[in-house]
């Protein structure tokens, strides 16, 4: 293996397993540093490698996809007739030493030798994405990342989708594919260490980022902004202004939807459903308590500042 034992995982707290998954790039990783991820951005996680963030808590799909995975792992060995040892260590590579895996097992193929084992669950509405010899890009590049890490020539992948349907896949290793990753994830390292955050994009963990590194500004201070900031507010109006005419579009199909709703809660199509609850809530009434007890208000009263931005194009 060309990889070393960076920690075991046995009664490592879940801190501790952070800890030590910020001192290198991880499969889950490599999606995010190569800009395809749904879920997560380059500068989210770069928040996270430098301890500038927590760690996103993982949600009720990640979760029972843990809870799942040695059930997704036995039953591939039973189905296969492959053994499959579960590794219980992070690794790391000798050869990139911020390259780090924590795989969920490896195996033993008569045919491809030495194999990565990955285990997964899926929505039912997810199921296209693993139709015939597909598998997720996100997962994908997970695995060839862990193909570089280990040096071995390929993966198993094992899916349990909608809770009652089992696949799994071979995957060979792709050395495009790892040279790809190689130069992302090592130019994304470099700003880890050296504390200087990737190009900014449009997440909120980046605008949460900008608004703290300046969370104030000079009263009545002006800058001449460089050339390139011509096209950024170009950019800006024409987003603006296509958001605008989306947000009535979203807002004219939902408005149509609730019309056919009528006084029924759920309604059902061939690719979907529709869903229009009640919900009861218990609202503080700040208002009326200012009126009622104008003294205990202005005690726990207190005062906040933001920066708001706006963009004007010269006619």
């Amino acid at each position: 293996m060309a990889a070393i034992v960076l920690t075991s995982t046995v009664g490592l707290s879940h801190d501790e397993w952070l800890k030590f998954r910020n001192m290198g790039i991880g499969g889950s990783d490599a999606s995010v540093v190569c800009g395809v991820n749904k879920y997560k951005s380059p500068i989210e996680l770069w928040l996270e490698k430098t301890g500038q963030s927590p760690s996103q808590e993982a949600g009720e799909s990640a979760y029972w996809g843990t809870r799942l995975e040695d059930i997704v792992r036995e039953e591939f060995s039973r189905r296969k007739n492959i053994k499959v040892i579960k590794v219980n260590q992070i690794l790391r590579s000798k050869q990139h030493p911020f390259m780090i895996a924590n795989l969920d097992g490896v195996c033993l193929c008569p045919t491809h030798g030495k194999c990565v084992f990955e285990a997964k669950t899926a929505s039912a509405f997810k199921a296209s994405e693993w139709e015939g010899n597909l598998v997720p890009q996100e997962y994908i590049l997970q695995i060839q990342h862990y193909l570089c890490v280990t040096g071995y020539n390929g993966a198993y992948i094992a899916v349990l989708i909608g809770g009652n349907k089992f696949d799994w896949k071979y995957v060979p290793r792709d050395e495009e594919i790892i040279t790809m990753l190689l130069k992302y994830e090592r130019g994304f390292w470099m700003h880890v260490q050296d504390g200087v955050p990737p190009g900014l994009d449009g997440s909120d963990a980046c605008s949460d980022y900008v608004k703290n590194q300046f969370p104030n500004s000079v009263p009545l201070s002006k800058i001449k902004l460089p050339d390139s900031a011509i096209d950024l507010i170009q950019q800006y109006v024409t987003a603006d202004k296509e958001e605008n005419e989306i947000k009535k579009q979203k807002q004219k199909a939902a408005n149509e939807l609730k019309q056919m709703l009528g006084d029924h809660e759920i309604g059902v199509t061939s690719n979907g459903y529709v869903k229009w609850k009640g919900i009861t809530q218990n609202k503080f009434d700040a208002k009326l308590f200012e009126e009622e007890q104008p003294e205990i208000h202005e005690k726990y009263k207190v005062e906040s500042s933001y920066r708001r931005f706006t963009v004007k194009k010269s006619a």
